[in-house]
């Protein structure tokens, strides 16, 4: 089991997802904790036999990946994941690699004579036999799936047939079903599979999963498990006031009450009331012990004249640690540091090619503090979603109305201020946003969003107000739909809406004259502006 505070993977049937490097292997085990199946994604370099003694699942996916099954030194899973005795579903390049290790032939790039061609993007498969794994598919006929493979399978493995196809795939399903091996070229993770969803209902179904992960039985787990780490000592949890931290700490404290101290860091660069609404909360309703550390006047004026993203970041990051060291040093008897850890952030802490990644952002949460003050860490979210998550803070009574706020950055609104942070830039932004956020409230369209913000342009403009000249500063609407913030698509809002809150803002909020709206997806763009 972790060192961290999480319930035991070992108490629930586990399946396990080998990842070969898709960007989409992710989607995969959200698919699956959505069918209550607890898995776990581990790179195929980790996975050997004694892991797979260790983990002893009950399935295994083979994701898909960017590699030729052809090329010598491929990845592979160990020979010994197909003499388990369990069931298989290879996906893409999971289902070559299957073809290949067991015998079959899987050739690259295009060929003639009616065999099969790479093929990329939206396709239909036509059934070509009954299988347990199709059920509820081509009731009307074909199905749309999402291929995107270059190599194809030129020679089943022996075993295996044929129960569906595509036009470039004449091996789009196959299956060995007395072995429950299952073998599919396109991605049934990505939404546009309509019908993936049911494919991977009918296959851990098939291989007699109970769906026994549900968030009433991890908060008893994850509370048990808590209280067995921590023992006596005391916790102190960074609170942000975003939903992760929030959850966490709500958790800890039903499990260890008044050993768990919050520190909430106000660096003066949230948004409206907001950290009178995560004072009101944690310390009035939850009767959580907090600490208010009102700073704003030092990070303000250690961010006058920046203007560079990379410097916000990091001088913000670097005075977090300051300030919360300073306060953690007066909790008598802290052993131990919470922290809202979730799932994807454990995953993509491992390079999957062992490789450097490009930086896009430097990340602005508090890496590096446990080293520095010599605590343990409490990770009770980090087997979670984003999604799982807002499922527990419903479990734990957390209201909807906060378990369902829009992601809000750590650096807060200095990455919504390009150019020079100014105490002005940020008051009209705060104001701005206050407007935007309620017009989409009005509307009745802020769960329709991943996430909605103002962003203060660096420049002025000139307007006309009044029958008066005004020179006032220009503003960016962002809002996005996506969903985990790896990619996101801009809101199609009318152009109706577009009009009213631009109005709104000019007419309520002085400083803006002009406002616009952002439509750049990601990528190429990011969903925040710094």
């Amino acid at each position: 089991m972790s060192t961290s505070a999480v319930p035991d993977p070992q108490d629930h049937d586990r399946l396990l997802i080998i990842d070969f490097g898709s960007q989409v292997t992710q989607l995969i085990a959200r698919r699956l904790r959505e069918l209550n199946v607890y898995c776990e994604i581990h790179p195929y370099q980790k996975v050997n036999d004694a892991f797979l003694d260790d983990f002893a699942p009950k399935a295994v996916i083979l994701s898909g990946g960017p590699d030729s099954v052809t090329r010598p030194g491929s990845p592979r899973p160990p020979q010994s994941v197909y003499t388990r005795g369990v069931p298989i579903l290879g996906i893409c390049y999971g289902q070559q690699v299957m073809m290949q290790d067991l015998g079959g032939r899987v050739e690259g790039g295009k060929i003639t004579g009616g065999g099969g061609t790479a093929e990329f993007g939206r396709a239909y498969v036509m059934p070509a036999g009954q299988l347990p794994l199709l059920d509820g598919w081509f009731e009307t006929g074909r199905e749309q799936v999402w291929m995107s493979h270059g190599d194809h399978v030129a020679q089943l493995a022996p075993g295996f047939e044929v129960y569906g196809t595509s036009p470039n795939a004449p091996f789009a399903v196959t299956a060995d079903a007395s072995r429950h091996f299952y073998a599919v070229q396109f991605h049934p993770e990505v939404h546009h599979t309509p019908k993936g969803a049911k494919l991977y209902e009918n296959f851990v179904r098939l291989a007699g999963f109970s769906g026994d992960w549900t968030m009433a039985a991890y908060r008893e787990e994850a509370i048990r498990a808590i209280r067995e780490q921590v023992g006596e000592a005391k916790v102190i949890c960074g609170l942000s006031g975003g939903v992760d931290s929030s959850v966490a700490a709500v958790l800890i404290h039903e499990a260890i009450g008044d050993q768990l101290t919050c520190v909430f860091v106000d660096h003066g660069l949230l948004r409206e009331d907001e950290a009178e609404q995560v004072v009101t909360m944690f310390r009035d309703t939850y009767n959580i012990p907090l600490i208010h550390a009102e700073e704003s006047e030092r990070f303000l004026t250690a961010l006058d004249g920046v203007s560079d993203p990379e410097t916000k970041r990091k001088t913000i990051g670097r005075l977090f640690i300051d300030v919360f060291q300073h306060y953690a040093d007066q909790i008598e008897g802290a052993a131990f540091l919470a922290q809202g850890t979730l799932y994807p952030d454990v995953i993509e802490s491992v390079s999957f090619s062992g490789g450097p990644s490009v930086t896009i952002k430097s990340h602005h949460n508090v890496g590096g503090l446990p080293e520095k003050m010599g605590l343990k860490l409490v990770e009770p979210l980090r087997e979670l979603f984003k999604d799982e998550v807002r499922a527990l803070g419903r479990e734990l009574g957390l209201p909807d109305s906060f378990i369902g706020r829009h992601p809000f950055p750590g650096p807060g609104l200095a990455i919504r201020c390009p150019g020079e942070i100014t105490r002005e830039k940020l008051d009209i932004l705060r104001k701005a946003d206050a407007v935007f956020i309620d017009q989409i409230r009005r509307h009745g369209l802020y769960d329709e969003i991943w996430q909605a913000f103002v962003a203060i342009l660096p420049v002025r403009t000139v307007g006309v107000m009044g029958d008066g000249r005004t020179y006032d500063f220009a503003c960016a609407l962002r809002a996005v739909t996506s969903v985990d913030g790896m990619t996101a698509d801009y809101y199609p809002f009318t152009h109706e809406f577009l009009g009213e809150t631009a109005t709104r803002i000019i007419n309520e909020v002085t400083g803006i004259n002009r406002v616009t709206y952002d439509i750049t997806s990601k990528p190429p763009g990011t969903i925040e502006w710094e």
